[in-house]
């Protein structure tokens, strides 16, 4: 009997050939936090250790609410900021930079073959480029910093095979969406989901990363999309742009970790797999999340002409360029709704100082909507776009659930970029294929 990617990843880090359900100790490549880093940094103390353990595996990002809104969110920044140089972090990116998924991807920290956990459940987006990524909580986070290790149960593993052809203004956020409605929020609950199929395979590595992000609110442990020659030349371009990096305490940039110095795991064709579910996006329409639950989907065409008087483009879900241009070819030609409001995150300031070198940022801008910093923004309700009692919005983001906006009498809908620029369009939601 063969092994899955998940096995063989673990097997490698343990030392020892381990399978599904087994539970293993292992020093994670690259460990995340962001705008928590204060509270981890806090239970940290607690535990008595000086210093952290590997501090050049340690990658903090200040993404939830930036600039700070308030003084608490300004004193959780401070306290960061102090603990990055008393501890000698160099992979500390403020408040300049974007959310923290985009960023670990752009700098090329996340490789295949990695471990890599975070404290923030969609730590899942880093198996786009074949790593095995896995959240975990605050405490966990603080333990890993001072030992080095944590300890994972082997997840068994759902493969998701999708076959077909792509139709026009149709992508990965509604075929995730269309599945999180077919298995449920829970369906693949602490399982590795393996995204294959000749439909995986021919999406760009930032539509699978839309894919793995959103693993999460299937209930997944990680998603994983095998690496293939997209892989390679996404981190080609990728790995080694050092002017992308921030400069660290002693006025240099961190070192990147060497770009072909990795592996490169794949599924046997006899690993022993929980379930494989097989589908085809031949006859995939747009799709939408309702209130209040992620696996409340049906086809976008259910929900035409409800008002949204907020639409939301971008968060670590779907706030890359490409992205950002799909939107604007639905909204090309036309102007924003005075009903509503369209409100513009890319998802890093490299996304957005290429959005403003290719004109594209000038054009939402003349079109109506509102350009904002790149970061998490209005996704978790922390500041910048909050709802009003009684107001929909439509939202690129991954979670619509009850209050998550701000109050909790907003709803939230979720779909793709091509229908949340519909949505800008008419003020109501719109099949994006119906925007000429």
């Amino acid at each position: 009997m063969g092994l899955t990617f998940a096995e063989k990843v673990l097997s490698e880090k343990a030392g020892r050939e381990v399978r599904a359900g087994e539970i293993v100790t292992v020093e994670p490549d690259v460990v995340l936090s962001h705008d928590n880093s204060a509270a981890i940094s806090r239970t940290f103390s607690e535990i008595g250790v000086q210093r952290v353990r590997y501090p050049e595996r340690l990658v903090i990002v200040l993404d939830h609410c930036v600039p700070a809104a308030d003084h608490k969110h300004a004193a959780n920044h401070k306290l960061i900021r102090e603990f990055v140089r008393r501890q000698g972090i160099e992979h500390f990116y403020d408040i300049s930079h974007g959310v923290c998924h985009q960023v670990l991807l752009e700098q090329g920290l996340a490789r295949p073959g990695d471990v890599c956990v975070g404290s923030d459940s969609h730590t899942t987006s880093y198996g786009a480029v074949g790593a095995f990524a896995v959240g975990i909580g605050r405490t966990e986070a603080a333990c890993t910093w001072a030992t080095g290790e944590l300890w994972l149960r082997v997840p068994e593993t759902l493969r998701i095979k999708v076959g077909g052809a792509w139709l026009r203004r149709v992508g990965s956020k509604d075929l995730v969406l269309h599945i999180a409605g077919m298995i449920g929020a829970d369906g693949a609950d602490y399982l590795s989901v393996e995204w294959t199929g000749e439909a995986v395979h021919a999406l760009s590595v930032d539509s699978r990363i839309t894919l793995c992000n959103m693993s999460a609110e299937l209930g997944a442990k990680n998603g994983y999309v095998p690496p293939d020659e997209k892989t390679e030349r996404w981190l080609a371009d990728t790995v080694g742009q050092t002017a992308r990096l921030p400069l660290n305490a002693a006025g240099e940039p961190p070192a990147l970790r060497g770009g072909e110095d990795y592996t490169r795991w794949y599924s046997d064709a006899r690993a022993e797999l929980r379930e494989t579910l097989e589908l085809s996006v031949e006859g995939l329409e747009p799709q939408i999340a309702r209130p209040h639950r992620v696996d409340n989907v049906v086809p976008l065409c259910q929900e035409v002409g409800t008002h949204v008087h907020q639409c939301l483009l971008g968060t670590c879900t779907n706030g890359r360029l490409e992205d950002l241009e799909a939107a604007w070819e639905v909204l090309e030609g036309h102007q924003v709704h005075p009903r509503t409001r369209l409100l513009v995150f890319a998802a890093s300031q490299v996304v957005n100082l290429e959005a403003v070198r290719r004109g594209l940022a000038e054009k939402f801008i003349a079109a109506g909507a509102v350009w904002m910093n790149p970061g998490c923004g209005p996704c978790l309700g922390a500041h910048e776009g909050a709802l009003a009692p009684g107001e929909n919005c439509i939202s690129t983001a991954n979670r619509n659930f009850r209050g998550r906006m701000g109050t909790p009498d907003s709803q939230i809908y979720l779909a793709s970029p091509q229908s949340v620029a519909a949505a800008a369009v008419t003020s109501e939601i719109t099949d994006p294929r119906e925007v000429s």
